[in-house]
């Protein structure tokens, strides 16, 4: 069977590697006879490859030991409740909008307590010196990388509240300094694993602060005193990415997936930019997401064609989120060079055969 190129935005492309030893051991796991799926998630096993997999995420990170890993369900579509559950009680959470995902996590914390916008522009980051907290911030909500609209923050904004940020879709893909948030989650299925799993990286000293009458299960700190086990974890979704994280250092760690993904999103920038208008994408340069490279057709007439076209090379999950129309292609941890780079040459071909 021939592997397509892959540019979901999520579920994503996965290390083929990971596929292969996951295959391998899907039915007998290290001889015990037994699937991993079918592993008590309290056994001696499961709680070994657990805290293996917490320890490879502060390996890749340098996650200091004040800082509690938990591994949640529920996606990012959870967290923008928990987050204000767990951090506004007696203050107000303040959100930097800038695109899909934070406005949508804005209004989410304007259901359960008082929530301002700090910050609001299109098509790029805001500028430290626009963010606006109010005075009774209780911390600074921010989206790292928006998958929909093609833009990241190039850098970390400063604040003096909790800094909490959404880096679903740039997790693992550049060195961060921990030490600077107050908590940091992620979905797993862009750059750490299937979906189902979501990871939460989060100051200890900014736990228990809940209200009491938060819900079990929506309160940061069950996680963290049980080592994510109050309920069945996702166990599958967790052993794939403690084997992604060990591909992750095989491969040089964050350092060089940051190097990778700089290489790959500037070969499709620069192919649109230098493309005379047959490409064009609106965002901000300094902006610019390196994980989900979005774009448009001048002639969106195009448009099927294009994506029609670009399939029968295996090049596959290019078409733009409904929301936005257009193209996305996303380059994740594992999608390769070589795979960008085949994709370049076929939207240069394209363009210039409808020029």
């Amino acid at each position: 069977m021939t592997r397509i190129y892959n540019f979901a935005a999520g579920p994503s492309a996965m290390p083929l590697s990971v596929l292969e030893q996951a295959a391998a051991e899907m039915t007998d796991w290290h001889g015990l006879g037994l699937s991993i799926l079918e592993m008590s998630h309290r056994s001696k096993d499961f709680i070994g490859i657990y805290r293996e997999t917490v320890s490879l995420l502060r390996e890749l990170y340098g996650i200091p030991d004040e800082y509690e890993v938990m591994f949640l369900q529920g996606g990012g579509h959870l967290e923008f409740a928990m987050v204000p559950m767990n951090f506004s009680v007696g203050g107000c959470g303040n959100y930097a909008v800038n695109g899909v995902w934070s406005k949508k996590a804005f209004k989410e914390a304007q259901k359960i307590g008082e929530a301002a916008e700090a910050a609001c522009v299109d098509l790029r980051a805001p500028r430290q010196d626009e963010i606006k907290l109010t005075e009774n911030a209780s911390y600074l909500y921010y989206c790292s990388n928006e998958t929909v609209n093609g833009i990241r923050y190039w850098y970390t904004p400063e604040v003096s509240v909790p800094l909490i940020a959404d880096m679903s879709s740039d997790f693992l893909s550049q060195p961060v300094d921990v030490r600077k948030f107050g908590l940091i989650f992620a979905g797993a299925q862009k750059n750490f694993g299937p979906a189902g799993l979501t990871v939460v990286i989060a100051r200890r000293d900014l736990l228990g602060r809940a209200d009491p009458s938060t819900p079990t299960m929506l309160d940061y700190e069950t996680y963290a005193k049980s080592e994510s086990m109050y309920n069945t974890p996702p166990t599958f979704a967790i052993y794939i990415a403690n084997l992604v994280a060990r591909w992750l250092l095989d491969q040089g760690g964050v350092k060089e997936m940051q190097r990778r993904s700089v290489i790959k999103s500037q070969i499709l920038y620069d192919l649109i930019d230098q493309s005379e208008g047959f490409y064009y994408n609106n965002v901000e340069k300094i902006s610019r997401s390196r994980m989900n490279v979005v774009f448009n057709l001048k002639d969106e007439s195009l448009n099927d064609e294009f994506v029609r076209q670009a399939y029968e090379k295996r090049l596959a999950n290019i078409k733009g989120h409904r929301i936005l129309g257009g193209m996305r292609a996303s380059l994740y941890n594992a999608v390769s060079i070589e795979a960008v780079e085949v994709l370049a040459d076929y939207m240069k071909k394209f363009a210039e055969a409808h020029s």
